[in-house]
């Protein structure tokens, strides 16, 4: 399903014509201006997977903000934008016929990072509660308490029930399950996968961080059953090899200048892997 057919930044004559009408000044920074062009980077053809690949400062990442500002996209945790961001955005064209769903989103680093902290702030409150459970159960297991009227008889049962069971099970049946029973990758896995619904279009922005390479495979595959099955459209910036390698998807290589579209197995990254693992084959 394709939701976003392409998506075109101003060129180099654009953008030349606003910053000589908008000159920064020493303070200000005229990101996002400048980037992309350097890659001559000015249209981008859409697949119903695509990736953007290519290594820190290649401008994958910005080329997901460009686009999810333009369509005006969910997002959870909030990014910087310089003064010029938004012109920079109003530049840039898509077709009129186009349209995302209104429950699309971008997916970034950022936000996976933030959702692990609120499991681990979560976890830490949870610690005090046990521990507070803890004392609690060894003040009633050892006791010594006779019971003076019906008032006590709920204090009673408490005792009653602690004598009969262990420590664990005692808070067990008190507390909510611990959250850190689940690796930072499967809560990392959990986020995409309670974000990412039926027919709608997705920017996922380094999906491989804080995945296991297990984690970044099942990932893949969710992406690619969603994308076959259930209507959605994935732009994914990445230089994971297991996303690297979904079939039949599209990927411009913003490592070369200009960007071009390559097959995964002709990547860098890619190849580097392929060498290396070529090398100590034998040790497998």
């Amino acid at each position: 399903m394709l939701y976003l057919k392409t998506f075109t930044f101003p060129d180099v004559n654009t953008e030349l014509d606003y910053l000589w009408a908008n000159p920064p000044t020493h303070h200000e920074s005229y990101y996002p201006f400048k980037v992309l062009s350097s890659r001559d980077l000015f249209k981008l053809e859409f697949a119903p997977i695509t990736i953007l690949y290519g290594d820190n400062g290649s401008g994958k990442t910005t080329a997901l903000n460009i686009i999810a500002e333009k369509l005006k996209l969910q997002r959870d945790s909030i990014y910087n934008k310089t003064k010029s961001f938004p012109d920079y955005v109003e530049l840039c064209e898509i077709p009129l016929v186009d349209h995302a769903p209104a429950h699309s989103r971008i997916i970034t680093s950022d936000d996976v990072f933030d959702y692990m902290l609120s499991v681990r702030t979560l976890n830490e409150g949870i610690d005090l509660k046990r521990e507070d459970l803890f004392r609690e159960f060894m003040g009633k297991k050892y006791a010594d308490f006779r019971l003076q009227s019906m008032d006590d008889y709920e204090q009673l049962k408490g005792i009653n029930e602690a004598r009969r069971k262990t420590q664990s099970k005692y808070v067990k049946d008190r507390l909510m399950k611990n959250v850190r029973e689940q690796s930072n990758g499967e809560s990392a896995f959990k986020y995409f996968a309670e974000r990412i619904d039926e027919n709608a279009l997705y920017l996922l922005d380094e999906p491989e961080n804080s995945l296991s390479p297990a984690r970044q495979i099942e990932l893949a595959s969710f992406l690619a059953d969603s994308a076959r099955f259930y209507k959605c459209q994935f732009i994914i910036s990445t230089h994971s090899p297991f996303f690297l390698a979904l079939q039949g998807a599209k990927i411009y290589d913003l490592d070369e200048n200009p960007a071009s579209i390559k097959q995964w197995t002709d990547l860098e990254n890619v190849r580097a892997y392929y060498d290396f693992f070529k090398s100590h084959e034998k040790e497998f």
